[in-house]
């Protein structure tokens, strides 16, 4: 123990030499790659939340703009059946 405290760069060097020797991973490594992973999959996660979020922002927004729009400009157009609107007639004398 006395040698090892002394000589930590001898100590360092053997760990090095057999973790490269026999390709071990140390246990706290492997901890931290399995953190790594978790913390970037929780990332790609989060971004693609908030992808979605901003999207339906975008959509919300135009939905309120359009209701506040037609609220403040009602249409003289009555809509026919359906999504078919009628357009007015120019002249009293086109009408059939």
């Amino acid at each position: 123990m006395a040698l090892m405290k002394r000589h930590a760069d001898l100590k360092n060097e053997f760990y090095e030499r057999v973790r490269t020797e026999t390709r071990q991973v140390p246990e706290p490594e492997k901890r931290l790659r399995e953190t790594v992973a978790r913390m970037k999959e929780t990332i790609a996660n989060q971004k693609a939340e908030i992808e979605d979020l901003r999207q339906q922002v975008a959509r919300l927004a135009l939905a309120s703009a359009t209701l506040i729009h037609e609220r403040n400009n009602p249409s003289p157009i009555a809509p026919a059946s359906g999504n078919v609107i009628a357009f007015p007639a120019q002249n009293p004398e086109e009408v059939q």
